[in-house]
């Protein structure tokens, strides 16, 4: 037996001198197969914004400048702005990209300036909205404490009412 240690010992040390250690936990080095090229892990964000460049490229939509601003008004109330987007637009595709950082606001906060912008359904939901408010806004029972209010008429002689 001493015969089988000499010679296991003689091949593990041969197989350390010539591969540089154990042979079954080596990577690289030599022997080992070579990579043809360095594979480039990207992320997701980064590939999505690639297939959305070449997607636009085949729909061939060009780019609209001087845009400021725009507004989607949604069906619950509420108004979706971008500010300074980049939009793009392909009309043989009826298609139109907006891209850019944007804000959901309820309509009354964006009130003053869009006002131009509204059409006849989102006016009719203001005017809605509005009578709800307004309807809120009044307290009940508090009629006899109003002073501010017109007086009720007299009936007769207006002279004799305003001397009593």
């Amino acid at each position: 037996m001493s015969e089988a240690d000499n010679i296991a010992a003689a091949r593990a040390k041969m197989i350390a001198k010539r591969f540089g250690g154990a042979a079954t936990t080596s990577t690289g080095g030599k022997g080992s197969v070579r990579r043809k090229k360095k594979v480039a892990n990207r992320s997701n964000s980064a590939q999505s914004d690639q297939k959305l460049t070449s997607t636009l490229k085949k729909l061939g939509a060009t780019n609209i400048p001087g845009i400021e601003e725009v507004n989607f008004f949604k069906e619950d109330g509420k108004v979706t702005q971008f500010k300074n987007p980049k939009v793009q637009a392909s009309v043989h595709a009826n298609t139109y990209i907006i891209q850019g950082p944007n804000e959901t606001k309820a309509l009354t906060d964006c009130m003053p300036g869009i006002i131009s912008q509204l059409g006849m359904n989102d006016i009719n939901a203001l005017q809605s909205m509005a009578g709800g408010m307004a309807n809120q806004g009044i307290p009940e029972g508090d009629e006899e404490e109003d002073d501010d209010d017109v007086p009720d008429l007299v009936e007769g002689n207006f002279e004799e009412a305003a001397e009593k």
